[in-house]
């Protein structure tokens, strides 16, 4: 009597074993690139309540981010802290504001959501694309 595995049941098993992974590659990648957008909304979030803070004791909001007491540097262009994206605050005014995250690299796959755009205006937040700010 001989005891092992055939060579026919060990390439039925790796046949198996590579049909899961190509079904539940993409799947997780996905789920990642998902699971990264939360970097971008927590800048974007960090970047809200700094401009209220420097709204509440100014005329109009800012786009220095030196300033706006986030403690980062004034450029015009910040990184998220997770590095995902690159975050920048435009049209300040005396009612409203627009941020704007892009992906970089690694997060460039996101399709549809490479750009998040959060516009405040006259106290009223919205976001775009809307499919990109759900959970």
């Amino acid at each position: 009597m001989n005891r092992g595995f055939t060579l026919i049941e060990m390439m039925i098993v790796v046949a198996i074993i590579g049909i899961l992974a190509a079904i539940a590659l993409p799947s997780y990648q996905d789920s990642v690139r998902k699971s990264r957008r939360s970097d971008a909304v927590v800048m974007i979030a960090k970047i809200q309540q700094a401009e209220e803070k420097w709204r509440a004791n100014n005329t109009a909001y800012t786009s220095d981010f030196g300033a706006s007491g986030l403690k980062l540097s004034s450029s015009d262009t910040i990184t998220s802290d997770s590095g995902f994206y690159e975050v920048k605050v435009s049209q300040p005014s005396g009612s409203g504001y627009v941020i704007t995250a892009k992906a970089g690299k690694t997060q460039s796959k996101d399709t549809g959501c490479t750009e998040l755009v959060m516009t405040i205006s006259h106290g009223n937040a919205s976001g775009s694309p809307a499919q990109c700010w759900q959970k």
